[in-house]
Parts: structure tokens; C-alpha cells; sequence
């Protein structure tokens, strides 16, 4: 279990390379991958069943010992790139296929892999992983909320809403339950459970990447451009608006990732869901998922050296 546990914790934090070689492998070799399409939605569940399960009551605790924080990660996860987002694609004059996966990716609440980069880039995880269970179990109502709000001419409110409870958060529920009452069976497989996640995100992108491999040729650049900048105006302006309300770095560190760093899987689950008849909307989130896990990692090296980023936010916070 110990070896399997290294495993785990090796792959969780390089998820981004592993993304990126498959994503690579997907887009030569497309039969290989094209069938794990028709089960997106399952992998994702998949991914928030092995989330809950690393869940504790005890983690809500540091939902309600923070509340000033929590909440300013809320606010910040929950404005700050949806509307950035939407700007982009007024600015960019996307396609409506390329608009609404886009969007999608700015509406979803912050990915589990938030919590990783936190880590290595030495922010507080307690307030990473607060942020993330309050962003997830708000994900049913406030996505497809502000989905309708910026793209409500192509999208029904109801449909997502119902697709957001199956996916996300009956999954994360259950694997809440299942810890609550078998914490003690769970806790000796703990070490092995981000691999659910890992696995079930990898197969996803490779899927989506490998029917889209003549797409991503036409106009991969173009959503590469808006990703990268929707990514990184999510974390710098989260970064500034936590240095705005003199929250401290480590924590400002965590709130940064978090706005920056979306769940990008259950926005190509729900643009595969609810947008069959816009083909590309998927395309986004599964170069987002390759794009914010590089950008993240190199914001985590800058914070772990010290150097650039760090020492810039104490000048101005002194």
C-alpha cells in the first residue's frame, strides 16, 4: 500500500505532464481514446465519488473556523472568471461553440487539483480544500445560474441544473457518506485515492482531445490564447484582490489557485451534455485542464522559491 501511496502522490503531482502525454497520444492514435466519450459524464462522477471520499465532517469545520476567507474565495471563484470569461469572448468574438465552452469553464467552481498546486506552492491547503467543498456543493445552483446568465440564449437552466446534481453533487455526497461511516476502511486506502480523480480526468481530456484532433489543428491556437488568459487574469486578479483585502500570502496563495484553477472536467461533461449541437464547446475545458495545471505549477515554483510573484505581493502589502 505504501508503494501504491507513492504512486499516488507522484502522479497527482505531475498530473499536468501526464495530461499532456496522453493528450499527445490521444491525438495520433484516436481510436484508441474516442470511446471514453460516450462515458464522460461517468468518469466525472467517477472524480467526485474518489473527492468525496477524501472528505471529513471535520473538513467542514474549516469552512466555518475561516469564514472571511471562504467567502472571499466564494465571491472571487464566482465573479471573477465567469466574467472574465465572458469579456474574452466579446473581445475575442468567438464562436458561439468556442463561447460557450469558455463561459462553462468560467462558471464551474474550483478543481480538486487546486489543492495540489496549493501544496507544493506551500499555501494554506486547510483553506484551498474549504474553498473547494464550498465552491462544489454551491456548483448546482451557481453554474447553471450564471451559465444562463451569460449565454442564456443557448442554454436551459433546468437541463444543467439536473446535470450538475447527477455528476457532481450526488457523487460528492455519497463518497461523503461512505467516509462517514467506513472513515476507518477508507483511511487506510486515503494515500490511493486521488488516483480515481487522476485517472477519470486523464481519460476525459484523452477522449475529448482524441474526437477533436482535426479541430484543435484549425483553431486550437485561438482557445489556447483565451484559455492562458482567462487562466492567468483568474489568478492574478484573485492574487490582487486578496492583497487589496490584506489577507496574508500563504492564504492569498491558496485563494489565487483556487479562483485560477477550475474544474474543467465538469465543464466538458456539461458542454457534452447539454450542447450536442455545439460540438466545440468541449474543446475549452479539455485544453484548459492541460493549460491550468502547467501555469499552476509554475506559479507554485515562483512561490516555493520565494523569488519573482512572492516577493513582489510583500513590497506592495509592507
Amino acid at each position: 500500500m505504501k508503494k501504491a501511496g507513492k504512486a499516488s502522490s507522484f502522479l497527482t503531482k505531475h498530473i499536468g505532464i501526464i495530461i499532456i502525454c496522453f493528450s499527445v497520444i490521444a491525438f495520433f492514435w484516436r481510436d484508441g481514446f474516442a470511446w471514453t466519450t460516450k462515458y464522460t459524464s461517468t468518469f466525472l462522477g467517477v472524480a467526485m465519488f474518489g473527492m468525496g471520499l477524501t472528505i471529513k465532517i471535520e473538513d467542514f469545520k474549516r469552512v466555518f473556523s475561516r469564514p472571511k476567507e471562504i467567502v472571499i474565495g466564494f465571491v472571487a471563484q464566482y465573479t471573477i472568471m465567469p466574467v472574465v470569461a465572458w469579456g474574452l469572448c466579446r473581445l475575442m468574438q468567438l464562436p458561439t461553440d468556442l463561447a460557450l465552452g469558455v463561459i462553462l469553464v468560467g462558471c464551474c467552481p474550483g478543481g480538486t487539483a487546486s489543492n495540489v498546486i496549493t501544496y507544493i506552492a506551500g499555501g494554506d491547503v486547510a483553506l484551498s480544500v474549504g474553498m473547494t467543498i464550498t465552491s462544489t456543493l454551491a456548483a448546482p445552483l451557481m453554474t447553471p445560474l450564471l451559465v444562463y446568465l451569460l449565454a442564456g440564449a443557448w442554454v436551459s437552466f433546468l437541463a444543467m441544473v439536473i446535470s450538475v446534481v447527477k455528476v457532481v453533487l450526488v457523487p460528492v455526497l455519497l463518497g461523503i457518506l461512505i467516509n462517514c461511516c467506513f472513515g476507518k476502511q477508507i483511511q487506510k486506502i486515503s494515500e490511493v485515492l486521488p488516483l480515481i480523480s487522476v485517472v477519470s480526468i486523464v481519460m476525459i481530456i484523452s477522449g475529448i482531445v482524441s474526437v477533436n484532433s482535426e479541430k484543435i489543428i484549425s483553431c486550437g491556437l485561438l482557445v489556447l490564447g483565451v484559455v492562458a488568459l482567462h487562466n492567468l487574469c483568474g489568478m492574478g486578479i484573485g492574487l490582487g484582490a486578496a492583497k487589496l483585502l490584506h489577507i496574508e500570502y500563504n492564504k492569498a496563495t491558496a485563494i489565487a489557485i483556487e479562483v485560477g484553477m477550475q474544474n474543467s472536467g465538469l465543464a466538458i461533461s456539461l458542454a457534452a451534455a447539454n450542447f450536442a449541437a455545439n460540438p466545440l464547446a468541449t474543446l475549452p475545458g479539455a485544453i484548459f485542464s492541460v493549460w491550468h495545471n502547467i501555469s499552476g505549477s509554475l506559479f507554485a515554483g515562483i512561490r516555493k522559491d520565494g523569488t519573482g510573484m512572492t516577493e513582489a505581493y510583500q513590497k506592495v502589502t509592507v
